[in-house]
């Protein structure tokens, strides 16, 4: 049977796409190298908790159109991201805010909270930062910096923040307001029942087949359709022929616990070099209220995940793309060739190679749609 596309991957961006053009009339096998559908937005159920089974994801954006989008296949609910740091016991709110400031060195203004940032930013003779540490730095100081931002970037990345760009914290958010709201975006929630569910109304109809790999029959799976969309990694497409793109990956190890309510918060970050994760997530708190935990509605127990981040190897999954110089300018020949394929296209975060948000995710995945109607 002949297809219209062969999608490879069952992530947001391939079950949008498929979704969206299956609509226009077109036929849509989609692969998956997993034993279920739905990517890294993956939930499970579990001791009734939706767990996220590969990291968080906190859905967010300030574009209504696509938040009316994703509203068609699941009601949110109004989590608000409000993270809390652990430096070695010390607890400080995320994002930095007049709390965290109150925390750190007890001032109570933004007027002192402001003083003493800009006090911090003299001592430190900063002009023009060349890494990310320089920008940090003189962005809020050394403090906050060494307490809050150094070993965890450290950990995320596996590089020392001297050896970082500075771009990649160019918008650290800092507010002299008490407001513990990580996200300035209008619209922000959690799918109630979990993201899988959405993926699932988006898949009604189409062919899905699990626990096929691509590339263990990659010449027969190119002929069964006129298209193909690509949502994997880019350079192991073209066999790494201008040599691998980086990626960081994750390892992921949870635990149910016999208790209702463990960390009080869904995210917590570690923000100290020495503790080898970078957060424990505690899933229950993204969709069970404060004021239902320990009642009928609320499981007796709990799930937390510690999340380490890792050096990615080959044959491992690949989470998000470094994109520093060296990789971008390594991207850019993998682009020009992918341009001069004429039957394949590349989307999603793997397929670009940039770090998509999931809303971002999703305006590109309708966009491609809008593109192939044409």
């Amino acid at each position: 049977m002949k297809y219209d596309y062969l999608i490879v991957g069952s992530g947001l961006f391939g079950s949008i796409f498929a979704h969206e053009i299956t609509k226009k009339g077109k036929k849509c096998l989609i692969i998956e190298r997993r034993d279920h559908i739905g990517g890294n937005v993956y939930t499970e159920k579990k001791e009734g908790i939706n767990v996220h089974k590969y990291g968080a994801h906190i859905f967010h954006t300030s574009n209504k159109e696509v938040w009316n989008y994703i509203n068609q296949f699941a009601e949110f609910n109004r989590y608000t991201n409000s993270p809390v740091a652990n430096y070695k016991g010390e607890l400080y709110n995320l994002p930095f805010n007049m709390n965290t400031f109150y925390q750190m060195w007890g001032v109570r203004t933004p007027e002192e909270a402001k003083a003493k940032i800009e006090e911090q930013k003299k001592e430190s003779g900063i002009k023009e930062p060349k890494n990310l540490e320089e920008q940090a730095i003189s962005l809020i100081g050394n403090d906050i910096y060494e307490k809050l931002v150094k070993g965890y970037t450290q950990k995320q990345w596996g590089k020392e923040c001297t050896e970082l760009p500075s771009f990649i914290i160019k918008r650290l958010p800092v507010r002299f307001t008490y407001d513990n709201n990580y996200f300035n975006d209008s619209y922000q929630g959690i799918p109630i029942g979990g993201y899988t569910k959405i993926i699932e109304k988006l898949l009604e109809g189409i062919e899905v087949r699990l626990n096929t790999d691509f590339f263990d029959k990659k010449e027969e799976y190119m002929e069964m359709a006129d298209k193909v969309l690509f949502t994997g990694m880019i350079d192991q497409y073209f066999d790494y022929c201008f040599g691998e793109l980086e990626y960081r990956g994750l390892k992921f190890e949870s635990e149910t616990l016999d208790t209702n309510n463990y960390q009080g918060n869904a995210v917590i970050n570690y923000t100290d070099a020495e503790t080898p994760f970078t957060r424990i997530i505690e899933h229950k708190h993204f969709e069970i209220p404060a004021n239902e935990l320990g009642t009928e509605t609320d499981s007796e127990k709990t799930i937390i995940t510690r999340e380490y981040p890792m050096q990615w190897k080959k044959g491992q999954d690949a989470y998000y793309p470094v994109n520093d110089d060296k990789n971008s300018a390594l991207y850019v020949k993998y682009k020009e060739l992918a341009e001069k394929e004429e039957n394949i296209i590349f989307g999603g975060r793997l397929g670009m190679y940039q770090y998509f948000d999931m809303w971002k995710v999703i305006e590109e995945a309708l966009k491609l749609v809008d593109k192939e109607s044409r």
